[in-house]
């Protein structure tokens, strides 16, 4: 035990530490912490309505900051969303526009992509988890560690991120042997909350991104929690889930998915909650910005059944959709010292308006490359100042499909969608659909064909926005 004496004087000096921190966190820069779910469904979660589990966690992000009702992910399948996220480029001008050749997917290293713009601001800077865009023990622009990120640790590629039992970790550029039946998805937890820590004992500001495969199939949980709800869900027990891997990976079928999937959001759910206790417990809270989103909507693969969850609420469409269950997400945001709690906007902003916001909020110039569009003046409720996208473009390449497989365009209410027909090329393409969002959210009543006019004009704007990557070096 300490002396009396220097008891007393050490908690003077943690107090006014303490006080210095609490006035100073208007003026420095904040930490930020960026967790991405993978597939999962805008209505997966609590403060979306989702009444079949709970996300008390997740949902007090909402509750102690900002939930956003109009925002959209950067594709409607992983690879792609993730190259909007890290590049500001919306999705008719990102190089990536489906999954596929994964090292194809490489970010170009010219460009100042968001962990190269918290690098230059100063930042820590580290991701765990499931990269999606190249091999991440490879040297050059497919390893994270290429575009500005300290430290990485996680799937060597996408296709082995489909199980969660692989046979390595990458951590760092270096492959490390797992044992047998080890749970990939806590070590990277793990990792990330070291990070945390040892970025708060540095003294200096961090940017830690969290790219969890949950919920992504396979419906791997923890044994506890997958027994809980089975006992919750016996009528399921029946029921496998199956999925592949990468080669060389094997991934464990799974009796009764349906408790697979509640398991592991509840399991992410409680690591969250983890996250936000530790940043009240080492006194940073007040100037972390914490961020929540997903890549796109929910799947159903591995035996997951997303309409018995309601995963995309009253929206049409799940991943490879463009319709809005295939790319309208969840997005959550709390900065205490900032955001007001328990706001709500319906701004309409998209992945590629996170690194124009990081930008302004670090003080860095906004790169060049970028499409986005702040959203400081939202988060801070300051909506006179805020400027607001003309309309936001999406296209998707689903295969061999050129130029694209499908397209749409989100006009204030208004929302075009043109799809394609067959496997084989050349596809037929569909007519233009057109729906009212304000009226038919479920995009049920296409009005297209009373409409020509309108249609006409989003159909030249979604020409506009589409830059052709065919044949490009």
């Amino acid at each position: 035990m300490l002396p009396r004496r220097l008891s007393f004087l050490t908690c003077i000096a943690f107090a006014v530490t303490m006080g210095n921190a609490i006035a100073a966190e208007t003026t420095l820069k904040p930490n930020v912490i960026y967790i991405l779910a993978d597939d999962l469904g805008i209505g997966d979660l609590g403060c979306y309505g989702q009444e079949k589990l709970k996300t008390p966690n997740i949902d007090r992000i909402a509750a102690q900051g900002m939930r956003f009702t109009d925002h959209y992910s950067g594709n409607t399948v992983c690879s792609p969303s993730r190259a909007v996220l890290m590049t500001g480029q919306h999705p008719g001008h990102v190089h990536c526009r489906g999954n596929g050749v994964e090292n194809n997917f490489a970010l170009d290293q010219t460009m100042t992509t968001l962990p190269r713009l918290f690098k230059n601001a100063g930042y820590n800077t580290g991701a765990f988890g499931k990269w999606g865009l190249g091999q991440t023990d490879m040297e050059g622009a497919p390893n994270p560690l290429s575009h500005g990120f300290d430290h990485f640790s996680g799937w060597k590629t996408q296709s082995i991120a489909h199980t969660y039992y692989p046979t390595s970790i990458i951590r760092d550029g270096e492959e490390i042997p797992l044992e047998p039946g080890t749970y990939i998805h806590d070590l990277l937890m793990n990792d990330a909350t070291d990070f945390i820590k040892s970025s708060v004992a540095s003294g200096e500001p961090f940017f830690c991104y969290i790219p969890t495969a949950i919920p992504h199939a396979a419906m791997h949980a923890p044994k506890e929690l997958h027994e809980k709800w089975r006992k919750i869900y016996p009528e399921f027990d029946k029921t496998i889930g199956t999925y592949g891997a990468g080669k060389g990976e094997t991934t464990p079928d799974v009796q009764n998915p349906i408790a697979g999937f509640a398991a592991m959001i509840e399991h992410l759910d409680n690591q969250i909650g983890g996250i936000l206790d530790m940043l009240d417990e080492i006194g940073i809270a007040g100037n972390t910005i914490v961020m929540f989103s997903s890549d796109n909507g929910a799947h159903h693969e591995g035996g997951h059944n997303p309409e018995f969850w309601n995963s995309n609420g009253d929206f049409r469409g799940i991943k490879r959709d463009l319709y809005e269950g295939g790319i309208r997400t969840p997005f959550l945001i709390t900065w205490p010292a900032r955001i007001p709690a328990g706001s709500l906007s319906d701004h309409l902003s998209a992945f590629q308006d996170v690194l124009p916001t990081m930008a302004e909020i670090t003080g860095e110039p906004t790169p060049d490359q970028t499409d986005g569009i702040s959203f400081l003046p939202t988060l801070t409720g300051r909506p006179h100042a805020q400027k607001k996208h003309e309309a936001l473009y999406f296209e998707f390449i689903h295969g061999n499909a050129s130029p694209y497989s499908s397209r749409a365009l989100r006009m204030g209410d208004w929302k075009v969608v043109e799809r394609s027909k067959g496997r084989k090329e050349p596809r037929q393409i569909l007519p233009i659909e057109l729906y009212n969002l304000k009226e038919d959210i479920g995009e049920t009543d296409d009005i297209a064909a009373k409409n020509p006019e309108l249609v006409e004009r989003m159909r030249k704007l979604m020409d506009a926005a589409h830059v052709d990557i065919r044949n490009k070096p």
